[in-house]
């Protein structure tokens, strides 16, 4: 997104040619960005400029990505032209108000669904207008797409969180030479400036790496190294977790690439415990907690999740799902509005509905090592989205894994 504003070429290395990704790259390709790739996990886009985009011709589809559909809410509120976005039949359920209701505040015009809900018709207003935003709810990606819309209204466009998210996009704006002001949980930028096109480097995703990571703790005499993770304290909730339930957990050789600490993760087997996950941990770990339900129904005790009704608006309603699927496997659990409560033992095996939700699917993939029978998980091809190298890494980790014919 920001290479394709940005003056000059920008190049990508490390790329995760996933759905998602190339549905955000199509988006672009057809408001008129030159972009070579994704070939290796490399990319060559020039930039247009912060002006430059051109009206598409038709609708642009996002897929599965939530994160595309608001973060491009944001960057195209203050254009020069309409576009309309349109998503899967799970993206078409996901609330966008949060993300159009505060850019309407800064003159933004965005029609949804009666529900809030895409289609999004985004009518841009060149004249957007800087507030400042107090967030209820931390979330990154509300944050995201107000600080790109910042980008392009008159005066300083400010964003106030409830508690500290992950902050890519404010180290990936200074990365492109764009001045962001950040204090505590304020995060504020200027409208009217440039960015400059840059070399990025991106870190091994840790989202994807929380599987493997949960994978070898679980299964006896597991022993692996995952390379070059991105360890964001505004993203590693992941580690303090499994960490806090006894994970033998080991990073080495911290790093900078493109100014994301990364490091090796070494995960070696072990007993867990069941804890009360601190509500600190939920804002930096919320991509995550599928892969630690897995985790907290192998430990010793009772599991409890608060503070994590976001949870209930992703791909899927993620506790909903998690639970039934958890009482598939025999395992004792409770939902509460905002969380989980689990009690940890024995997995047997069963049929679980993943619902579309590539990282339900991928959580129970990883329960199997644990548990006494076949796990069979339905409704997978969403896993491409995020993961599209999940089976074969899985296989060559020892994991007995298969794809059916239809996709599932």
């Amino acid at each position: 997104m920001l290479g394709s504003i940005a003056e000059g070429l920008t190049r990508i290395r490390g790329l995760l040619e996933g759905d998602d990704n190339i549905a955000t790259l199509n988006a672009f390709r057809s408001m008129g960005v030159e972009i070579s790739g994704p070939r290796g996990g490399e990319l060559r886009i020039n930039g247009r400029g912060f002006h430059g985009l051109k009206g598409p011709e038709g609708s642009m589809d996002l897929g599965n990505s939530g994160t595309s559909m608001r973060l491009l809410c944001g960057l195209l509120a203050g254009q020069k032209f309409d576009s309309c976005l349109v998503g899967d039949a799970s993206l078409s359920k996901r609330p966008m108000g949060r993300v159009t209701e505060p850019l309407a505040l800064m003159r933004g015009d965005i029609e949804t669904t009666p529900r809030g809900t895409a289609p999004l018709v985004i009518h841009g207003n060149p004249y957007l207008e800087g507030v400042r935003h107090e967030l209820r709810i931390a979330s990154a990606q509300v944050k995201s797409c107000l600080l790109l819309a910042g980008l392009y209204a008159a005066g300083t466009t400010s964003v106030v969180e409830p508690g500290i998210t992950r902050d890519h996009t404010e180290r990936m704006l200074q990365g492109f030479s764009y001045p962001v002001e950040r204090k505590g949980n304020r995060v504020a930028v200027k409208g009217g400036g440039s960015l400059l096109g840059t070399n990025i480097n991106i870190p091994a995703d840790i989202s994807s790496a929380a599987f493997f990571m949960v994978g070898a703790s679980i299964a006896e005499n597991s022993d692996i190294t995952l390379e070059h993770v991105g360890v964001n304290p505004t993203r590693a909730g992941v580690i303090d977790i499994l960490n806090l339930m006894g994970a033998r957990i080991e990073t080495k050789n911290l790093r900078q690439a493109g100014g994301e600490p990364v490091a090796d993760i070494r995960v070696r087997s072990t007993f867990l415990k069941g804890i009360r996950i601190p509500e600190q941990y939920v804002p930096v770990a919320i991509d995550e907690f599928p892969a630690i339900f897995i985790a907290a129904a192998c430990a010793k005790g009772e599991t409890v999740l608060t503070g994590a009704k976001e949870l209930r608006v992703k791909e899927s309603d993620r506790i909903q799902v998690m639970l039934e699927g958890l009482i598939e496997l025999g395992v004792d659990a409770v939902a509460t509005d905002d969380g989980l409560v689990i009690q940890g033992g024995s997995l047997g095996g069963g049929i679980i509905d993943s619902k579309g939700d590539h990282r339900v699917a991928m959580a129970f993939s990883m329960a199997a090592l644990r548990a006494r029978g076949e796990i069979i998980v339905t409704d997978c091809k969403n896993v491409d989205t995020s993961f599209p190298g999940f089976q074969a890494m899985a296989q060559f980790l020892g994991l007995q894994i298969t794809t059916e014919v239809d996709g599932q």
